[in-house]
């Protein structure tokens, strides 16, 4: 079955970049969808009950800002509970479109302007299980994180990121919750692979699965034990024997 992905882009031009950009990232059998608006992308993803996607939904969805009827992050925000990897595509590299969309559910952040080679090689970061962020986007969380540690961040603090994988680790003390006993076999097949250091299109092929439904296993993975990365749950599932 192909992997269904969803690209949500007003220009004609950059719509076509971007289906470019992912035929080239990945090896899957792709179905690209194209939506031009909110509305379109909305009939193309479905009635959702409760953010929960229908039978065969998208797995990768790529949304823009600025559209015609209204702002990517309203998409954004009503697919906090679809199981896709969603991706920010624009030309805003400021904080002020950066942290709203990460906060409103973004796994990514990519800058349109980049060079074709540079978007393939973010995207693909997806696989190897990193979030895809192009360059400046990482080197402006960087920063923001650094004037945080050092107290020349607003008093507001670092803004949150815990839907994104490069956020900063969560404590794993005596506190945090070990939900272990809830993770189903294959996400703790998927959890023994990820503590030997496979990457996830290692793992796809290992288990006989597609990559994104490895990346599903992870974030289930992440969620149930209550961390924000690889090392965390490498760390954890050796400490509590889960590997």
């Amino acid at each position: 079955m192909p992997v269904k992905v969803l690209i949500v882009e007003d220009n004609p031009v950059a719509r076509s970049f971007l289906t470019r950009v992912v035929r080239e990232s990945f090896s899957d059998e792709l179905m690209i969808t194209e939506a031009g608006d909110l509305d379109t992308a909305r009939r193309q993803i479905g009635p959702l009950h409760d953010g929960i996607a229908p039978v065969n939904p998208f797995k990768l969805v790529l949304v823009d800002l600025e559209l015609p009827d209204g702002n990517g992050m309203e998409l954004l925000a009503e697919l906090v509970q679809y199981p896709a990897t969603k991706i920010v595509t624009t030309l805003y590299s400021d904080d002020d479109h950066l942290f709203p969309a990460l906060q409103c559910g973004a796994d990514g952040y990519l800058l349109k302007e980049d060079r074709f080679e540079v978007l393939v090689e973010e995207l693909q970061k997806i696989v190897r299980g990193q979030p895809p962020l192009s360059p400046a986007i990482a080197r402006r969380l960087l920063t923001h994180f650094r004037q945080g540690q050092s107290g020349g961040a607003s008093n507001s603090g670092p803004v949150p990121l815990t839907s994104l994988q490069s956020s900063r680790p969560m404590p794993l003390g005596k506190g945090a919750p070990l939900d272990h006993e809830r993770l189903t076999p294959r996400e703790s097949e998927v959890l023994t692979y990820l503590s030997k250091g496979f990457t996830i299109k290692e793992i796809a092929s290992l288990m006989g699965i597609k990559w994104f439904t490895v990346n599903d296993h992870i974030k289930s993975i992440y969620k149930k034990l209550n961390v924000s990365s690889r090392a965390e749950a490498a760390v954890l599932a050796s400490k509590q024997g889960l590997v």
